[in-house]
């Protein structure tokens, strides 16, 4: 339905669908995502132009969306200490232990323009099938003695939206190195020890994102070199990049 209305509406009108609870949820590479009810669950419309700097580097969308929905929770004051991390290149994690949400890009080219359709999931109040953002909260009240009231799917809905167009709009006017101190901040990988095709394959070290959005690994002896999101798996539970 998205989709087919994005072409109709005027530039200058925004277009999201939310929905309470998924049947055929969509994640990266055919993967299905489970989506009960307690998720937030929407499809966000943007339009970017191809001569402009994120229309130059269209992967970054996908890590400004997982950014974006770390700091709808961890820029609320009080908030800020709430255990929520982005993995490249488009999920978000609970410290760098569990998957709490995941974000979905289609890029459309019309003449000079790209139609982006974000699809992004983030469970806010359901404990199944992994953990959730209010669960997270529960636990921080506990060990800190705090008090900090559960959040509404709606709300972080409202709030990512928020923050995602700030971050295109500082995107567009500085490029990657604009936002990628803030990105850095929240990541999961910094100074990780991965191994490249198998597990007794050979031994590299991220070293952060190169200008495009690709993961930069340092092989012993090979120097940096930079790992497409679209031709390759980071299994964090394994610490592998795996060719797909």
């Amino acid at each position: 339905l998205i989709g087919r209305l994005m072409f109709e509406l005027p530039e200058e009108m925004g277009l999201i669908a939310i929905a309470v609870q998924q049947t055929q949820g969509k994640g990266r590479g055919g993967n299905v995502w489970l989506s009960p009810v307690g998720c937030a669950l929407s499809t966000l419309h943007i339009t970017i132009p191809l001569h402009s700097n994120l229309g130059q580097r269209i992967p970054f969308i996908q890590h400004l969306v997982s950014l974006a929905v770390v700091e709808s929770v961890r820029s609320i004051p009080g908030y800020e200490d709430i255990d929520l991390r982005v993995k490249w290149p488009n999920d978000v994690y609970y410290s760098d232990l569990m998957k709490v949400g995941g974000v979905l890009v289609n890029s459309t080219l019309l003449e000079t323009t790209f139609h982006i359709l974000i699809g992004f999931g983030f469970n806010v109040n359901n404990s199944n099938p992994t953990i959730c953002i209010n669960d997270l909260i529960t636990k921080f009240n506990k060990e800190e003695g705090r008090k900090l009231k559960p959040l509404t799917a709606d709300c972080l809905i409202a709030r990512t939206v928020t923050v995602l167009e700030r971050l295109i709009d500082i995107f567009q006017e500085k490029g990657p190195n604009g936002v990628l101190p803030r990105y850095y901040k929240y990541w999961v990988h910094s100074g990780k020890q991965v191994r490249l095709h198998s597990e007794e394959g050979p031994v590299a070290w991220i070293v952060g994102v190169d200008d495009y959005g690709f993961l930069q690994v340092h092989e012993e002896g090979k120097g940096v070199e930079s790992v497409h999101p679209d031709g390759n798996s980071f299994d964090m539970l394994r610490n592998l990049i795996v060719p797909k």
